[in-house]
């Protein structure tokens, strides 16, 4: 797009003083090799989803960046009898879709590979390897600038890295966006709402991969045993209980039993934001859709506190016709919705 005197000219611009923290936010959501981009006035919106049943949201508020330039394109004039409620609402940024591992090397391009990124789970090692904001900074060792653009719709999306006086510049094809609707958490009928230590429930999902699960049993009531993890697998059953301890649940609030199963390797799925993450937000509605909510520390910059958020939903496990099942119920700072980009 270019302005009247022939400049080219954005619809989009953002500053980073450094890609590390945006690899790392990323990393969190990177199952699928699709992923769907909302650019807003307020953040960029990643998204990426497996069949409908899970989805990872990495929002990545414009105050993680030095300078952040939102310039929709202009509504047509064409409909001079178009409602004058839909004639004040600012035009957007057209959704699209852009290859998540493609941005994710480039973005490492002046960087080390990344030790972390073994499978944890894999059974060839008994080591387990936890990343954190301060690992992934030594890790990454990446400190230059690093400019995403966004010329007009359809257009590639433009990343520049400079570091030491060497400038990359990389385009990544920019595709129309598939069918996508974010998985719906009913926030008016939240069954349960807990908010623990995310290396805690990290520890607890590898404790239970030993008897290769294909399920996740999570069960939580107002006595004890308050939160209870269980998986069942062809290696047999295990179980992980936490007790209402505030110093190991910091906010519990579940006011009657539920019940929900999900399938295991989704919430394996979610293991990379779990390593990451300071504390995890684990909310259900009364339809079982679950929600993990994760804070995760990045560079703090003045006026910005240093925080970010990743967010998974997960829909429940629905057993065929006879199967057994155990009855299933119903099921904001940390999970007011920062994710949905507002």
């Amino acid at each position: 797009m270019e302005d009247h005197n022939g400049h080219t000219t954005h619809i989009f611009s953002a500053v980073s003083g450094s890609a590390r923290q945006l690899v790392h936010l990323l990393r969190c959501i990177n199952f699928k090799s699709k992923a769907h981009v909302h650019i807003t006035r307020e953040g960029i919106r990643f998204a990426v989803e497996e069949a409908q049943v899970m989805q990872g949201i990495a929002f990545l508020d414009k105050s993680l960046f030095t300078a952040y330039t939102y310039t929709p394109p202009a509504r047509a004039n064409g409909n001079k009898g178009s409602d004058s409620e839909d004639e004040d609402e600012e035009p957007e940024i057209p959704p699209f879709q852009i290859p998540l591992s493609s941005l994710l090397e480039t973005l490492q391009i002046f960087g080390i590979n990344d030790t972390t990124t073994k499978d944890r789970w894999s059974t060839r090692n008994n080591v387990t390897h936890r990343s954190s904001a301060l690992e992934t900074r030594a890790v990454l060792g990446m400190t230059g600038l690093c400019r995403l653009s966004y010329a007009s719709p359809g257009d590639p999306l433009c990343i520049i890295l400079e570091e030491t006086g060497v400038t990359t510049t990389c385009e990544l094809t920019t595709y129309e966006p598939d069918s996508h609707e974010e998985i719906p958490l009913q926030k008016d009928a939240i069954a349960q709402k807990i908010i623990m230590r995310a290396s805690w429930l990290h520890d607890a999902i590898i404790e239970l991969s030993s008897t290769s699960p294909t399920r996740l049993t999570i069960v939580s009531s107002p006595t004890a045993p308050y939160f209870t993890l269980s998986s069942t697998g062809p290696l047999g059953s295990a179980t992980v209980e936490f007790s209402k301890d505030p110093q190991l649940l910091e906010t519990f609030h579940v006011p009657r039993r539920t019940v929900n199963t999900y399938k295991y390797s989704l919430i394996k799925g979610a293991s990379r934001a779990m390593a990451s993450a300071t504390k995890v937000s684990v909310r259900s509605d009364e339809q079982g859709v679950l929600s993990l909510q994760f804070m995760i520390e990045v560079e703090p910059r003045p006026g910005f506190g240093g925080v970010a958020f990743v967010d998974f939903r997960f829909v429940p496990f629905l057993p065929e016709a006879g199967e057994d099942d155990e009855d299933s119920g119903g099921d904001e700072e940390l999970d007011e919705g920062i994710c949905d980009g507002r």
